[in-house]
């Protein structure tokens, strides 16, 4: 039989407490019997002190211990109790209770030694550990009384008393262990309640069911772990999602320049379309278009893993952006887009950086603003540098960009506006490409509302050094 979790928690509290219990009451029982004995033989030695006087005038009446030796009823009458009556039984008096030392005992566990040690009567079971008292007459020491040490409780009244000091402790236990089986019951249950719950929908959402929340209820590690669960589950779906819109937009991307492709080859398979120079190149034109689809599928795949090549070195960041600029002149007069570059001719930006990597960053931003941009339109580019770090900005006009939708423009596949066919709004991977070589050289790239009522693409990379000049 396998136990759960509740019960192996309950077992474990209930069993700590139970050996709490037992310790508590084997040291109780140790303390209460050494406590007890102890107090006992206090009493009896200051019973002995009281002897001591009464057998040193015995003695000096008459003058040595012959008259005691095997003479019991004379012993017992001079270490009687002061006040008690020779016989229990005299009529009209009240029996007197004797003393406490005498419950035990103490009678017949003393002894009277002469000056040399020697038994003159009492119990001749003297051991070494006997407690001995000097017997003082005229200065010098004429007999010792010794007493036997108390080893256990012997009488009637006190072994009563122990065993009514035992059961109490007994039951006072027993209630203990009771009350610890209640509370590890109910810790049981009130810690793995939100175990339990969190075990559930973590099955379901093994099982596909990203919808499924788990009820933050405490601040402690318990919650924070409901919150972390609910984090995993938002996360989950939003990858699950991500994943389906992926294959959906990549299935859409080479159906299209295929379905091209196959309709031109079947028309000149057919005759429809004679094989003529334009024909030829439109063919390329989808070959194109494909294979810089599959390149940047594959270069965005080797930049998410980390495995995209860099060969950083010193290099001018302004300079390799005013080539990139050059080489789109003509792209932006074809669109009639104005390209407007205020950056001065000898201003320059050094940085640590793979220069074929960002003049590939500027050509996908290039050709985003070329692509969305209206004809007439324009494009400003700047550049502000700050002390360690350099501030591109790439504002172009009309259209925009909805402000819900300006976080999304760093996302595979998307397209600010969706009606966009593909020969205007490429693949979406340009911004998705640029944000992960942007991030390759420790700079961030945000997209916000332009000045000009287009984009505004912010590029901030960090300087070599801090220097610029």
């Amino acid at each position: 039989m396998r136990l759960g979790i509740t019960s192996k928690l309950f077992f474990a509290i209930l069993l700590t407490c139970v050996v709490i219990a037992l310790a508590m009451a084997a040291a109780m029982r140790t303390s209460f019997n050494q406590g007890f004995l102890g107090y006992l033989n206090e009493q009896e030695e200051q019973r002995m002190e009281t002897l001591r006087p009464t057998l040193a005038n015995a003695y000096a009446q008459h003058g040595n211990w012959d008259f005691l030796r095997d003479n019991p009823r004379r012993w017992f009458s001079l270490i009687r109790p002061p006040g008690m009556p020779a016989s229990d039984a005299v009529p009209g008096r009240p029996r007197m209770a004797p003393p406490e030392s005498d419950l035990t005992g103490l009678n017949l566990r003393v002894s009277l030694l002469d000056a040399d040690k020697k038994l003159v009567i009492g119990n001749p079971r003297v051991s070494q550990n006997a407690k001995l008292k000097a017997i003082d007459v005229g200065g010098n020491t004429v007999g010792w009384v010794a007493l036997v040490p108390f080893q256990q409780v012997s009488t009637g009244a006190a072994l009563r008393f122990q065993e009514q000091q035992l059961k109490a402790s007994s039951i006072i236990g027993g209630i203990a262990i009771l009350l610890a089986a209640l509370v590890a019951w109910l810790l049981a249950r009130m810690f793995l309640a939100p175990l339990r719950h969190i075990a559930a929908s973590t099955h379901r959402l093994t099982t596909g069911d990203y919808a499924t929340r788990v009820t933050v209820a405490s601040g402690d590690e318990l919650g924070q772990l409901a919150e972390d669960f609910n984090h995993l589950a938002v996360t989950l779906g939003k990858n699950e999602k991500l994943r389906r819109a992926f294959m959906a937009d990549v299935s859409h991307e080479l159906r299209t320049p295929l379905a091209v492709l196959k309709g031109e080859l079947e028309a000149l398979q057919d005759g429809v379309r004679p094989l003529t120079s334009s024909a030829i190149q439109s063919l390329q034109s989808e070959v194109a278009t494909l294979g810089k689809l599959i390149d940047d599928l594959y270069e965005l795949s080797l930049s998410d893993v980390g495995a995209l090549s860099y060969r950083k070195s010193h290099t001018d960041i302004l300079d390799v952006l005013r080539m990139t600029v050059d080489a789109f002149q003509e792209r932006f007069a074809q669109r009639s887009i104005a390209l407007e570059v205020g950056i001065p001719a000898h201003q320059a930006a050094f940085c640590h950086a793979d220069p074929n990597r960002l003049r590939q960053l500027f050509a996908n931003l290039l050709e985003n603003a070329a692509r969305y941009t209206d004809a007439g339109g324009k494009l400003v580019i700047t550049a502000a540098l700050e002390q360690r770090t350099i501030r591109l900005e790439f504002q172009d006009t009309k259209p925009g960009v909805p402000d819900h939708m300006l976080p999304q423009l760093f996302e595979r596949f998307f397209r600010g506006e969706q009606s966009r066919n593909r020969g205007t709004g490429g693949a979406g991977l340009g911004l998705a490409i640029s944000r992960n070589i942007v991030e390759a050289h420790q700079g961030t790239i945000a997209a916000s509302a332009s000045a000009l009522g287009g984009l505004c693409i912010t590029v901030v990379l960090p300087l070599a050094n801090g220097i610029s000049s």
